[in-house]
């Protein structure tokens, strides 16, 4: 597969565990002190959220990277490119033979959900919504805020008995219509 040099594709890095997030602020730091914003167009930690139980009982919902040791970033592939991300701290190489890069496929991209994005979302405050895909699916609930920007919105649900305002993103739920389904109450228990 050649590389194409004119348009940004996805790469993947491999980092020392622990340090994706400090790659990513270091490769963000490194395009706006080098002014490489046309070359490199996005970087991105995949992340979902997952619900876990604290030691006195709680639940919780949290965030939680979808592959460790890896973070992927968006870019036009040239050798001077290759050279400034490898030498970032953390950076053990790309992903490749021979840590030469390989540009994803289409459907890795939308597996992994760098690129997902819904067109012409008209969501807004108040509409009843169903969580159709992620750990919270089968859920339903109330927007209470949208970003137009990152494309998310916070929605309030009933976990656990208790209204819970979660963040979700556009393409994972689906507008309902206000008399299709019943939204549980507070009191009454999920099922």
């Amino acid at each position: 597969m050649a590389i194409d040099d004119t348009v940004p594709q996805w790469y993947i890095l491999h980092t020392y565990s622990g340090y994706e997030s400090m790659v990513k602020d270091s490769l963000l730091r490194l395009i706006e002190n080098n002014n490489l914003g046309d070359s490199i167009v996005d970087v991105k930690i995949p992340t979902e959220q997952t619900i876990e139980e604290k030691a006195n009982g709680k639940k919780k919902v949290v965030e939680r990277k979808l592959l460790p040791c890896y973070v992927f970033i968006k870019m036009i592939y040239s050798n001077q490119i290759w050279y400034l991300v490898t030498n970032t701290r953390g950076v053990t190489g790309f992903v490749g033979p021979q840590g030469r890069p390989i540009p994803m496929k289409e459907d890795e991209i939308k597996k992994m959900r760098l690129e997902d994005f819904v067109q012409d979302a008209d969501f807004k405050a108040g509409d009843r919504v169903s969580i159709d895909n992620g750990p919270l699916e089968g859920f339903l609930g109330y927007i209470t805020s949208v970003n137009e920007e990152q494309q998310r919105a916070k929605v309030e649900i009933v976990m656990f008995g208790r209204k819970q305002e979660v963040e979700v993103e556009y393409v994972q739920m689906t507008r309902i219509d206000s008399d299709a389904v019943e939204i549980p109450s507070e009191s009454s228990e999920e099922s």
